[in-house]
């Protein structure tokens, strides 16, 4: 069996394309950036007799001439040719943060030059990308994303495991009125406990503090939760690995994102750490 594996990489301008493309050749990818849609063909065949390439990533996107025109077809022909196993990864993002991204860098959007303004040039692509996102195999949302983050999404879904490669854990906290995050794999909603917010003195605090903490998990019933959360993530966690999984996204959400959640994450990350798991923690809204 042809063991051929190739991601095209696409998306909106500002998603996050090269840095995902940095991730896969940190995995062991061989990475091509902007490749010409002439020779997407050519590389598949090549691909196919080289053990080098035999795992490869490909970048392309709008600024390629006839993408959005061509792409779609050459896509759909060479899936069904089942020659290789090809896969479309497509980054989206929203575009308040495709206009921060660019501010930030002050790079031109390649629809957006001359007297176009940069958030028409952001709806425009989207719009002509649509086809395309159609397609795609696995779509990811860098909204919220730092480079870690999408570099961790990548490693999670794309590398390869071993047996003896520990599991990493991320923990995300988040606030329900900021919307749930993107990707995690098991959500908790924990807004049942006593929320600090109505508390005068512990409302400035956030669950980094002791105080919040003690307030949270103050009720008998809080301690129960915890104990039982503890014990079917301990549960769980191996039947995850024994199908090959090496990274797990747990998501804790509260009302505003800043005492429960994150008082709830720092005590299972603390369990878990005890129990030998490689735990990273994200606090999303703890700022807002």
């Amino acid at each position: 069996m042809n063991q051929t594996r190739i991601i095209v990489v696409t998306g909106l301008s500002g998603s996050g394309r090269s840095a995902a493309l940095k991730a896969f050749e940190d995995i062991g990818f061989y990475c091509v950036d902007n490749l010409p849609l002439a020779l997407l063909h050519g590389f598949v065949d090549f691909a196919q007799r080289s053990r080098e390439t035999s795992r490869s990533a490909i970048g392309i996107d709008v600024r390629e001439k006839g993408f959005v025109e061509l792409f779609p077809a050459l896509y759909g022909e060479l899936k069904a040719g089942g020659n290789v196993f090809l896969e479309l990864l497509f980054l989206d993002s929203s575009d308040q943060t495709i206009v921060r991204r660019f501010s930030e860098t002050r790079r031109p959007h390649p629809l957006a030059r001359g007297a176009t303004p940069l958030l028409d040039g952001i709806r425009k692509e989207r719009a002509a990308l649509g086809e395309v996102r159609k397609l795609a195999d696995r779509i990811i949302d860098t909204t919220d994303y730092t480079v870690h983050d999408l570099r961790q999404a990548v490693e999670r879904h794309y590398s390869d495991t071993s047996a003896d490669r520990p599991m990493t854990i991320t923990i995300v906290t988040f606030g329900y009125k900021f919307g749930t995050p993107y990707d995690v794999d098991l959500l908790f909603d924990l807004r049942f406990l006593p929320n600090p917010h109505f508390v005068p003195e512990l409302r400035p605090l956030t669950g980094e503090d002791k105080r919040v903490r003690d307030y949270v998990m103050a009720k008998p019933e809080a301690t129960e939760f915890l104990d039982r959360l503890a014990g079917f993530l301990e549960y769980l966690l191996p039947q995850y690995r024994s199908e090959g999984k090496s990274y797990l996204t747990i998501g804790f959400g509260c009302t505003g994102g800043r005492h429960r959640s994150v008082s709830l994450a720092l005590l299972v990350a603390e369990r878990l750490r005890a129990g030998g798991c490689e735990v990273n923690v994200k606090h999303r809204d703890i700022g807002v």
